[in-house]
């Protein structure tokens, strides 16, 4: 929607809402399903044990209550707000969710694949909702940063299985070297694309500047940032805390915000 000049536009605006409070519910359904299967390993997990259930706050009955009221709501915005293609599209998420948590993630690699093409399925679906389409761009560039988050994620994982504490399978396949060679390369790629990116003729033209290369600079800061929480200071364990408690990072992607709206708009 942002990027493709639709905050004008009041009815894409509105279904967008509409594919967000759809997406909240199916990812609120997909959490409460598997933190029901995997309540016992998230209790001996360091953070992981302060979950609703693993943490005794909420019953099982609740959460599957809970969990039912969310798939009745995502059904009913699916079916009577938005196009019928939004809903084989987060019907797709659940699927993915679901295999990954039953199997996929204990494969290494695929399991860092399939928390990126979730992302991707969210730009998929929030570009039906606004009935925008979606930029091979944004597509590659979502999953670009999933991946370089959830390779994060794995690092600090693995950080917490050298302390004991008992870890998820496929970091049998990861070792520090591994994850932080992959995050270099993953960095490096997300640099270069989003620069060609801001200087392709197609940016240029649907946005009347070739000054959009500038935000680059935001972009760059923000990821030499992340990588020294990740590497130096050792804390990228949830990309979310991350973000709320990191000024530099606020400010960047603040900045970032605002030079991308006044080239813009």
């Amino acid at each position: 929607l942002f990027f493709g000049n639709g905050l004008g536009n009041l009815d894409a605006v509105i279904h967008t809402l509409y594919a967000f409070l759809g997406f909240c519910c199916a990812a609120s359904f997909v959490y409460i399903i598997n933190d029901l299967k995997d309540v016992e390993s998230d209790r001996l997990h360091p953070t992981k044990r302060f979950r609703p259930l693993a943490a005794n706050e909420l019953n099982r009955t609740e959460a599957i209550f809970t969990s039912i009221i969310f798939l009745f709501t995502l059904s009913a915005i699916s079916c009577f707000l938005l196009p019928c293609r939004f809903g084989w599209i987060v019907g797709g998420y659940i699927v993915l969710n679901f295999l990954y948590s039953a199997f996929l993630k204990h494969i290494a690699v695929i399991d860092v694949i399939c928390i990126s093409l979730g992302f991707v399925l969210r730009i998929f679906a929030g570009g039906t909702a606004a009935h925008i389409e979606n930029s091979p761009w944004i597509i590659i560039m979502t999953f670009l940063i999933a991946l370089f988050l959830a390779l994060a994620k794995r690092r600090d994982d693995l950080l917490l299985s050298d302390e004991d504490h008992p870890m998820r399978k496929s970091l049998d396949g990861y070792n520090r070297e591994f994850v932080s060679s992959a995050m270099v390369v993953m960095a490096s790629v997300i640099i270069v694309s989003y620069l060609l990116y801001t200087v392709s003729p197609e940016v240029i033209q649907k946005h009347g500047t070739k000054n959009f290369y500038l935000t680059g600079f935001w972009v760059i800061a923000g990821l030499l940032r992340y990588m020294q929480i990740t590497f130096v200071e050792e804390k990228s364990g949830s990309p979310t805390v991350v973000l709320i408690q990191d000024l530099f990072l606020k400010i960047v992607v603040l900045f970032w915000l605002v030079s991308v709206y006044i080239l813009i708009y």
